[in-house]
């Protein structure tokens, strides 16, 4: 059994002395593992880098056994090490990847999705609404999708401020009546409207965040969500609120 095909590495750990088990992303083969002979040696570990784009070449005896990787770099991403946020967006990208995708199921247009935004890396102005837009994606993938089209309440287009917990579906704020408080926020950037603004992104990651952690983690078991989705979301917070002033001399 073999094929060969382009993939993102999502992760990569150690397997026995001087081999890897890596975990790649393919359009035709989804997620998909194998052992990389010689992974941990000083020409391969550069390669075998998370986000890094390789060509793959998949072998095994039978189509059901892990089998082994060969590998040949197309795109490093390795600028994304020396930028504390892109690096964390790449850790949250891989990181949720390898938590929600079944093994060996394509999922081909959320691969070119992804693809299309680690080459984004490193642009500060377009990353966050960039990576935003994919965790909608992700959810929808995932059969989690945000349905933001009219009030679930009223049937109405008009004035959709936000988000039921439990559907996904909008609400108004004439429908929401005294259970605003109980909703989530559906900021004019989760619609495609507006600026977008980096305070309306924040706000976003709160509504997005609430079904990755709540809905979407508990049907794929008692694991938590990876912290490194928290992580980047923090670190976008910080970013927002600006440096922290100086204290006294």
């Amino acid at each position: 059994m073999e094929w060969r095909d382009q993939g993102i590495i999502l992760a990569v750990r150690r397997h026995g002395e001087t081999s890897a088990i890596v975990e790649v992303f393919t359009p035709a083969r989804g997620r998909h593992a194998g052992v990389v002979r010689g992974g941990t040696s000083r020409r391969l570990t550069p390669i075998l880098q998370p986000g890094a784009q390789v060509d793959i070449a998949w072998r095994a005896r039978l189509e059901d056994h892990l089998g082994n990787f060969t590998v040949e770099p197309v795109r490093s991403r390795a600028a994304a090490l020396s930028d504390r946020m892109a690096l964390a967006g790449l850790n949250a990208v891989c990181a949720l990847l390898s938590f929600c995708l079944p093994e060996r199921e394509p999922h081909e247009a959320l691969y070119h999705r992804t693809e299309a935004l680690l080459d984004l890396l490193g642009d500060d102005d377009l990353w966050p609404l960039a990576y935003l837009r994919w965790e909608v994606a992700l959810l929808d993938e995932m059969g989690f999708g945000l349905d933001l089209s009219e009030c679930a309440v009223t049937g109405r287009n008009v004035s959709l401020d936000y988000v039921s917990p439990r559907t996904g579906r909008a609400v108004s704020a004439q429908g929401a009546g005294e259970w605003a408080a109980r909703l989530l926020p559906l900021p004019p950037v989760l619609k495609g409207e507006g600026d977008a603004p980096d305070h309306e992104i924040a706000e976003a990651f709160r509504t997005t965040g609430h079904f990755l952690m709540n809905r979407l983690a508990p049907e794929l078991g008692s694991k938590p969500l990876p912290e490194a989705r928290q992580r980047y979301v923090d670190l976008f917070a910080r970013r927002l609120r600006g440096p922290a002033p100086e204290g006294p001399p």
